[in-house]
């Protein structure tokens, strides 16, 4: 499942550490898999502790401890809404239903084009921004109003060339 380039990835992520210990490339290679296949399954965890002599439980506990790895296939822009306390009491639920029905699917749940998946997340560390929202694991947006809600989603779909 997993390439010899994806474990030469590998490989170079482990030589950053000693050599008893490269268990601490365990989420490196997890985020690589990611970038790879789009997800991290069960069997790419049991291959990442093969390559790097771990448990399989061991990987596991790492996969679904920290929601920026994907246990399953999503959308191509996945959408993660703060719903901490400190969001929510400056509308991060509200953010999180306006998506919902933007996009017409509920929290956890992909479009039917395969474009968007919604999902909430704890606190992103931007509270005095909120509501606040991750963009495919890696671009922050700040005081998410239903506007700029609309704006981001229209723009991602005008992108794909879909209205």
């Amino acid at each position: 499942m997993i390439s010899e380039t994806t474990k030469a990835r590998f490989a170079r992520e482990v030589a950053k550490y000693p050599a008893d210990q490269k268990q601490s490339a365990v989420m490196a290679c997890l985020a690589i898999v990611q970038q790879e296949l789009g997800h991290v399954s069960r069997e790419a965890e049991k291959e990442v502790a093969d390559y790097l002599g771990m448990a399989p439980i061991a990987v596991h506990e790492v996969t679904t401890f920290y929601n920026m790895y994907n246990q399953h296939p999503v959308g191509k822009y996945k959408l993660n809404v703060c719903t901490n306390l400190p969001c929510q009491l400056r509308d991060g639920a509200k953010a999180l239903h306006h998506l919902e029905k933007k996009l017409g699917i509920a929290m956890g749940e992909t479009t039917a084009d395969g474009l968007f998946t919604l999902q909430q997340c704890e606190c992103l560390g931007a509270c005095a921004d909120s509501p606040v929202m991750l963009v495919n694991d890696r671009t922050m947006c700040s005081f998410m109003s239903n506007e700029k809600l609309d704006q981001l989603v229209d723009g991602l779909r005008a992108a794909e060339g879909q209205s």
